[in-house]
């Protein structure tokens, strides 16, 4: 299955090299990708109205049967604030682990968001903050959590919201054994009877602060936090101060198995024009539709790096940072991932937002197949 995912990488990039002149035609024959008009609160656009060449995306279209195969379920693109494509397919999916079978994707068909969860829940604090839930994200968190007093330690004492939202609590954690795996941080915290309390437990490994290291238990936290200032959980939260005003009214957030409390880190399940507004919304600096949502400075700092992340990426506030090279010129995003091949990603430069979902669950080409679909084909076909 790994060389027929690795092939197809390689179709899909000679595709985009020889394709484009058989692409046209399927412009005409397919409408490639052209929005359902179902997905509530987008304007929608034709390609070429926005500056977008049609015939890149025609050719993405034209490899269907490839992307089926390798469980691609959605692509939407968004620009200047207007749904532009939009294509759906069929293919086996999970609810939270839950096997759902096979499923035909569209509009109306909810797909989970994994850790683009996380960026959510960072959107959540950031209105918190201006409504004056919690004071500042410089707060150390066990002053905060006053029932995890007995967790008093001269190092976590000085673990703040910041250090959560940059993945830097310095707390031991391991997410990056296999999510099956029962040695995984974040699987042993799921299953905790207080998964705040097991997060908080983990020994001190780095100076807070210091060093990134993946960790939904820094998600979760912030999750706590917000719940102690406010007495509401974090589904309650994004759906009374963030969804409801996006006019996103089918959010479902998958709870804890031991306890009736939201998977602040992964379980967050929604349409996918709405997580497409999600990005939007960041795109436009927390405006939709003219209401100001999420303060701007928020936004600004959110997806600024703040601290090096792996490899050649960054992270800022529960929001990842990184660059493509296309047509030789280097183009920056934020973007929140999901495990499975979950990709939402925003281009200020090429004022673009990009989603794409998949069920590649467990499986490490995920990431290369979003890769090759956003660097090859969405992010070439967009004027600068």
């Amino acid at each position: 299955m790994m060389y027929r995912i690795a092939s197809i990488i390689r179709i899909l990039t000679l595709s985009f090299c020889f394709g484009l002149a058989f692409s046209a035609y399927a412009y005409a024959e397919a409408n490639c990708g052209a929005p359902s008009g179902k997905a509530a609160g987008w304007e929608i656009a034709r390609p070429a109205d926005v500056g977008i060449d049609p015939n890149l995306l025609c050719n993405l279209v034209q490899r269907g049967a490839d992307l089926k195969e390798t469980n691609v379920h959605a692509i939407l693109v968004a620009r200047h604030g207007k749904l532009i494509f939009e294509q759906y397919y069929s293919g086996s999916d999970e609810r939270w682990g839950q096997q759902l079978g096979d499923v035909t994707f569209g509009p109306s068909v909810p797909h989970d968001l994994r850790s683009i969860s996380k960026s959510v829940v960072s959107l959540v604090l950031g209105i918190g903050i201006d409504k004056g839930w919690v004071r500042d994200i410089d707060q150390p968190v066990l002053a905060l959590l006053p029932n995890y007093a007995d967790l008093h330690s001269p190092e976590k004492d000085r673990i703040t919201l910041r250090d959560l939202l940059t993945m830097s609590s310095g707390l031991t954690w391991n997410e990056h054994l296999p999510y099956g795996s029962p040695e995984n941080s974040e699987t042993r915290m799921d299953r905790a009877d207080d998964p705040c309390r097991f997060a908080l437990e983990q020994p001190v490994q780095h100076s807070p602060g210091s060093v990134w290291n993946y960790s939904g238990g820094s998600a979760a936290l912030i999750a706590c936090v917000l719940h102690q200032a406010t007495g509401k959980t974090i589904d309650q939260l994004a759906e009374e101060n963030l969804f409801k005003p996006l006019g996103i009214s089918h959010a479902d957030w998958h709870p804890y198995p031991q306890i009736a409390e939201p998977v602040a880190a992964s379980g967050l399940r929604l349409l996918p024009g709405d997580t497409l507004k999600i990005g939007q919304l960041v795109l436009d600096k927390g405006i939709w539709h003219g209401q100001q949502i999420v303060p701007a400075a928020w936004i600004q700092q959110a997806t600024t790096p703040q601290i090096n992340g792996p490899g050649s990426y960054f992270y800022g506030f529960q929001f990842w940072l990184g660059r493509s090279l296309v047509n030789q010129r280097q183009v920056d995003w934020a973007a929140g991932f999901g495990y499975g091949g979950q990709h939402l990603v925003i281009i200020p430069s090429l004022d673009m937002v990009v989603l794409i979902h998949a069920g590649l669950y467990g499986n490490p080409a995920a990431d290369g197949i979003g890769d090759a679909i956003l660097n090859k084909f969405i992010l070439p076909a967009a004027t600068p």
